[in-house]
């Protein structure tokens, strides 16, 4: 008799809403967190190529942390494709003007990089306040 493993579809999917509060957090052990929720690897239905994971929501994005000298030395980088037009970024400046696309950066980093890595990413909501407009979601809290 042979035992077979279960495939999940996408219709096992329970779709569930998580809030994260990234006041206090690490910006690494946070992304971590945010992209093992998405990609679902806490629930025990994973399945690689499903999407199995879950919507979150993150709030006070702009009160993250960075560790050791990071916060002035890390750069991002993005190119407009003309010559000589690569522009940078620090970490200190991000923050100030858009620190929810900090905690983007880092967790698509972390996805696979193909078709569900996209999909799965659609499914991360940051926000630097404490405000959303997700309350109609019975939001589960996940403590750091």
């Amino acid at each position: 008799m042979r035992k077979y493993t279960y495939s999940a579809k996408q219709s096992d999917n329970k779709n569930k809403w998580c809030i994260v509060n990234a006041e206090g957090a690490i910006l690494g052990r946070l992304s971590t967190l945010i992209a093992s929720r998405l990609r679902g690897k806490h629930n025990p239905l994973f399945t690689p190529h499903v999407d199995t994971g879950d919507w979150v929501v993150v709030i006070n994005a702009d009160k993250i942390t960075l560790t050791g000298k990071k916060i002035d030395k890390k750069c991002y980088y993005r190119h407009s494709g003309y010559m000589g037009g690569l522009k940078t970024i620090t970490a200190k400046k991000l923050l100030e003007k858009s620190p929810e696309d900090l905690i983007r950066f880092a967790v698509k980093g972390m996805l696979p990089k193909n078709r569900l890595g996209n999909k799965l990413f659609k499914k991360l909501k940051v926000y630097a306040g404490d405000k959303h407009p997700h309350k109609a979601q019975q939001l589960e809290i996940i403590a750091l």
